[in-house]
């Protein structure tokens, strides 16, 4: 299935490594341009190893998309990359994570801090029972990050409207966010993750409980963060793969098939896993 066709059926229905280098070597990018680097990273939930030895370098200010069949270990994997799964029981890691070449597993590193320079939106849109603005101005009064109220104001704004979401809320700021549309809520979400001026946002099915007019909105929206952001993507939906990812991993039973150029996969797989889980066979 060539990427023109896998987009046309929508209609239808850190440390440099070697390894992390070769990656890169047909063009997708140059080394100097990864922000998070995986080494030998494998997750278990108590015995269960759900990912495999992941090598996989995720380049700056691109759009890198996760995907894979249900259980295949995407969603643990990009809850990995700020320290999500920690809480959970059991769960445990091995291998590295680097975020600009600091392991964000080392004693060292706050996970807390950690959450504000990689922040996450998920599957389903979950603003807080406040106002629109205190939800996005909620990260900014925790971390001190504004000095007074009109420096909290710029901050809301500007977040809105990368968000994409001023023009439709400037109006009713003081309103219960809980008010607004399944779509502008999670573009709230999305507002409140920018608030605290984050270098990666990870999207985890953001418009998989959306309709397709709010789905449109949120892909454009992720095409415009990449301008100032690492936005890395989880997804079933090949067809917004195909629309918004710059790369693309496969992943199968918690191992990474694949990674390439989302042109390369979607046109060309290398891997015969790759090509059913295209063609709907897997």
């Amino acid at each position: 299935m060539s990427y023109k066709s896998v987009l046309m059926k929508q209609g239808e229905s850190g440390e440099k490594t070697d390894s992390t280098q070769a990656m890169y070597n047909h063009g997708e990018a140059d080394v100097s341009e990864v922000l998070i680097n995986l080494v030998d990273f494998s997750a278990f939930y108590g015995t269960l190893e759900v990912l495999k030895n992941i090598n996989l370098p995720i380049a700056k200010k691109k759009i890198t998309v996760f995907m894979g069949p249900s259980g295949c270990g995407k969603s643990t994997l990009v809850r990995a990359l700020n320290r999500m799964n920690d809480e959970v029981p059991g769960f445990r890691i091995t291998g590295k994570v680097l975020l600009d070449g600091e392991d964000i597993y080392a004693p060292t590193v706050d996970p807390v801090l950690l959450k504000t320079r990689v922040g996450m939106v998920f599957q389903k849109p979950n603003p807080f029972p406040i106002s629109i603005y205190d939800n996005v101005a909620f990260g900014p009064r925790i971390h001190k990050l504004a000095k007074n109220r009109g420096e909290l104001d710029s901050i809301v704004t500007e977040s809105l409207q990368k968000a994409a979401l001023w023009d439709e809320v400037k109006d009713r700021l003081g309103k219960s966010a809980w008010g607004l549309s399944g779509g502008q809520q999670q573009r709230l979400c999305i507002a409140r993750a920018l608030a605290v001026r984050p270098e990666v946002i990870l999207m985890d099915e953001p418009a998989s409980a959306l309709d397709p007019g709010s789905t449109s909105k949120v892909e454009e929206l992720m095409v415009d963060l990449k301008e100032n952001y690492t936005v890395v993507l989880v997804t079933h939906n090949m067809q917004q793969a195909a629309r918004v990812g710059t790369s693309v991993a496969f992943l199968y039973k918690g191992d990474l098939v694949e990674f390439g150029p989302a042109s390369d996969v979607f046109e060309n797989p290398k891997s015969p896993l790759t090509e059913k889980y295209i063609r709907g066979s897997l």
